[in-house]
């Protein structure tokens, strides 16, 4: 089982920037002293780098889970280590052929594998991303006909057609390039950086596919003062529709479970203000669903100014502050939802551990989606930083290739 929040500290990366900087200053001196003959050891320490790059990036997914399990860099690490583990196999298989036939594999085939990368990636992952999008399409078929023709109800299937178009194009693209040497190089180095940022959104979609599963699965601890239940949509007579009744069984669950195994009593913050087209609170409505239940009056505290996600922390918090600041928290939301909540709620310094409640099977793909989309328009920076460096580093190589190998 994979534990959550057992860190205090956070961890780093910053030896994997030391050895690129080491290794590029490494190779300056092979290429100067030994020319074309430095080849076997480049591309010997280009394949050892890519194993210590995979191992780190395993070892930073679980220490960041045991750190924080709502955070972006979980995306990150198990995304990119998945195209690293390509990338060390074709590092090593290149080496072995260096060996055996050092006349053909110069090294310019290093150059060459590391631009291929991408779009080999791509390639192996197809099948993978074709029946991820065949399975999205027929969900979003499903999902139309239950909740009708809405526009949040196709992120599915025109995140599907993103997925297969992108990769198609880019394959058949890079098939045919003629002309002078620069008409070429310009072709190839909009074909590599198109990969490049492909190869960004994909890593992104696996990683998050992976980062949702783990963080809804997670069962939190027993050991909660409070629990908060995120607010959605009700009923048009204010009552909670099955999403929100499904939030409110599932924090009721957990609250049940913890007091038979450690008799510790929790308190529920039901969070959610009032929309326009409602005729009373989210937080009153799950507040009078969970009277119903049992819970006694005195176990429920009403936030009932939130309007979002982010306030439904921010709110939660304050109110969870007045009464005990070293407080215990968890959450409870739909599955597909737990990620950003705990990502929110961190961004407001709450260390709360979230539980999911499940969905209808139609529903889940497409509002993963929706959330995928959400989690792209946060941390903008560092998404841009991210990809920009991967962009401008494919066409560095690309230049390399031309200018420097082919002259």
């Amino acid at each position: 089982m994979i534990r959550f929040d057992t860190l205090d500290k956070k961890p780093k990366l910053y030896d994997l920037l030391i050895a690129a900087i080491a290794l590029i200053v490494i190779y300056a001196v092979l290429i100067f002293t030994l020319g074309e003959g430095s080849s076997v050891y480049i591309c010997s320490l280009q394949a050892a780098f890519a194993v210590y790059i995979l191992v780190r990036l395993i070892i930073a997914f679980f220490r960041q889970i045991r750190y924080n399990p709502y955070s972006y860099n979980v995306i990150y690490y198990f995304g990119f280590a998945l195209f690293d583990v390509y990338v060390s196999i074709a590092h090593i298989l290149v080496l072995g052929h260096m060996i055996r036939m050092p006349e053909l594999y110069t090294g310019r085939m290093i150059i060459h594998v590391l631009l291929g990368s991408a779009e080999t990636f791509m390639i192996l992952s197809f099948p993978l991303l074709f029946v991820f999008a065949v399975s999205m399409c027929i969900s979003n078929i499903s999902l139309l006909r239950h909740e009708g023709r809405r526009f949040v109800n196709v992120l599915g299937v025109i995140l599907s057609v993103l997925l297969v178009g992108g990769a198609l194009f880019i394959f058949f693209f890079d098939r045919y390039a003629s002309g002078s040497m620069i008409e070429v190089m310009i072709h190839d180095i909009f074909a590599n950086s198109f990969s490049s940022i492909y190869l960004y959104f994909e890593c992104m979609v696996l990683g998050v596919i992976v980062a949702d599963a783990i963080a809804a699965k997670y069962d939190p601890e027993k050991d909660k003062d409070f629990v908060i239940i995120l607010g959605c949509s009700l009923m048009k007579d204010g009552t909670p529709t099955p999403l929100l009744r499904g939030r409110v069984d599932r924090a009721v669950e957990f609250y049940k479970k913890q007091k038979e195994e450690t008799g510790k009593e929790l308190t529920f913050i039901t969070s959610g203000g009032q929309g326009p087209d409602e005729v009373i609170s989210e937080s009153l409505s799950m507040k009078n669903y969970l009277l119903s239940l049992g819970i006694p009056e005195e176990r429920i505290i009403e936030e009932d100014k939130s309007a979002n996600t982010f306030e439904n922390m921010e709110f939660s918090k304050e109110k969870i502050m007045a009464i005990d600041p070293d407080a215990k928290v968890a959450f409870s939301t739909t599955n597909y939802h737990v990620f950003r909540s705990g990502l929110y709620a961190r961004r407001h310094k709450m260390r709360a551990q979230g539980m999911g409640a499940p969905t209808k099977w139609y529903f889940w793909p497409n509002a993963a989606v929706r959330e995928f989309v959400g989690l792209l328009t946060a941390h903008k920076l560092k998404q841009a930083v991210i990809l920009g460096s991967m962009v401008v580093i494919h066409i560095v190589l690309t230049l390399v290739s031309y200018l420097v190998f082919q002259r």
